[in-house]
């Protein structure tokens, strides 16, 4: 079986949407800009870009990330990416990166950035494994 894996760190653009679909299974919609910035050689002028992604979070997974996430925190998400071509409200064709999470870790908010409160670093409300038996962990 061939997959494949993204990983992203960057800035939560929206507060998340929580919703649960007819089967009672929950999804969290958020978005996340990834920006990276160099210094343009020719110019010397320091250049930025930003990279949205519409990432999804399902179940238990979602709902942690509903209840902790918000605008302008900081994030890692693993998952898979795909390209979605669609119109946009003007009619002009656009695009979107989407990214259904597999794994979300919680790096800190803009106030740990920005030199106040709080711990300044990594928080993992990844949910247990599945299996209550600790002889099925490999470590």
């Amino acid at each position: 079986m061939a997959w494949h894996q993204t990983i992203i760190i960057g800035n939560v653009g929206r507060n998340p949407e929580l919703r649960y679909l007819q089967s009672g299974t929950a999804v969290c919609d958020f978005s996340v800009a990834v920006s990276e910035s160099w210094t343009d050689s020719s110019t010397n002028e320091r250049r930025e870009k930003t990279t949205w992604y519409r990432v999804s979070a399902w179940g238990r997974l979602g709902e942690i990330c509903n209840q902790y996430l918000e605008k302008g925190r900081q994030v890692m998400v693993v998952g898979t990416v795909e390209a979605r071509a669609y119109t946009d409200k003007s009619g002009q064709p656009a695009a979107s990166l989407d990214l259904r999470a597999r794994d979300v870790r919680f790096l800190g908010s803009r106030a740990d950035r920005e030199g106040g409160s709080g711990n300044g670093g990594y928080e993992d409300f990844a949910p247990p494994p599945q299996s209550g038996n600790v002889d099925d962990i490999p470590f």
